[in-house]
């Protein structure tokens, strides 16, 4: 007798649209030249969560991943998939994700219309 791994069920998530995040031209030319560099082009997705710490609070966590897990809501912007967990969806929502080459304020930027406080550096927020 052989053991065979079961099957796994497809994970269940809903789509959400650029209401929720939008991803703008820059940083979807860098999200996907970086998804096929890691081998992800065809499912691969960025996960945007928001984790408390920060001068103010509440900080972006940014992560390249295979696709969306459960409960996540899926958002399709600049043919880039971007996924949200339920709770950090709350905090993201009507925010564009922006890139920049700039060397002293460079890399990918948030633009939260719910944050009321952010600091200087541009990474943390209170909503």
């Amino acid at each position: 007798m052989t053991a065979t791994a079961a099957p796994q069920a497809a994970p269940n998530y809903k789509l959400g649209n650029e209401k929720l995040i939008k991803v703008l031209p820059n940083a979807a030319r860098k999200l996907t030249g970086l998804l096929t560099k890691q081998g992800r082009a065809e499912n691969g997705a960025l996960r945007v969560a928001v984790v408390g710490g920060g001068c103010s609070g509440l900080q972006y966590k940014m992560d390249l991943v295979d696709g969306p897990a459960n409960r996540d809501i899926m958002v399709i912007s600049g043919d880039v998939r971007v996924v949200i967990d339920p709770k950090s969806a709350l905090f993201v929502s009507g925010s564009e994700l922006d890139f920049s080459d700039d060397l002293q304020q460079g890399g990918f930027k948030v633009t939260n219309p719910n944050a009321i406080v952010t600091c200087s550096c541009g990474e943390s927020f209170a909503a």
